[in-house]
């Protein structure tokens, strides 16, 4: 597959140019803005480049730390499976990053704290 780096690049100079992230908080999935990224990173989908991605820390409004989403189930020690308004995810605990908040589209809903710590506890896991 050949990656457009170039469309990203303008996409990626208006979201950085927003005047105002959105507010968000631990535990929301977001539709986020990934881009095209190098190798093996995961990228985002569609014209604005983006996939689901979960909350998992909020440092300041505008930096987070986050784990982008897949319906393709997998089971292994890098993939943390759960039922989201009814349909099967899977975080990508590889691809855990820091992002900008600006990359924040739309907010899809949230998990529970219950949820989220049986996450984090698998983060430490793989860590």
């Amino acid at each position: 597959m050949i990656k457009d780096f170039d469309i990203w690049n303008k996409l990626k100079t208006k979201l950085d140019s927003k005047p105002t992230p959105p507010s968000f908080k631990e535990k929301e999935i977001w539709w986020c803005s990934l881009g095209i990224n190098i190798g093996h990173e995961e990228n985002g989908k569609n014209q604005l480049f983006n996939r689901p991605v979960l909350v998992i820390r909020k440092f300041n409004k505008h930096i987070f730390l986050g784990i982008p989403l897949t319906t393709k189930i997998k089971y292994n020690k890098f993939y943390f499976n759960f039922v989201f308004k009814g349909n099967n995810q899977c975080a990508m605990l590889s691809q855990i990053r820091v992002w900008d908040s600006k990359r924040l589209a739309n907010k899809i809903g949230e998990i529970s704290m219950q949820e989220l710590g049986l996450l984090k506890k698998e983060i430490r896991k793989m860590i």
